[in-house]
């Protein structure tokens, strides 16, 4: 998997676990501590984000940190 595609599958995965708990992009910013704008470069793949940042919005979302990587695959560069 190239890395723009592992960064869209990422931030697709917060997406829909975000839309799943009703919140919108400035909800979860303000519970993770984060900008509206981290965010939604976040779900759009445009943002590698830091092991820090991606602990941060699972705290938020109530969720695993590993909901988010799990099964994305390897990066074949």
């Amino acid at each position: 998997m190239e890395k723009n595609d592992l960064l869209s599958s990422f931030g697709q995965k917060v997406q829909e676990v975000r839309l799943y708990k009703k919140l919108s992009q400035e909800n979860l910013a303000d519970l993770a501590d984060l900008d509206r704008t981290y965010i939604s470069s976040m779900e759009r793949g445009k943002r590698n984000v830091s092991l820090l940042n991606i602990i941060k919005v699972a705290n938020a979302l109530s969720v695993s940190p590993e909901i988010f990587v799990k099964g994305l695959g390897e990066i074949n560069e």
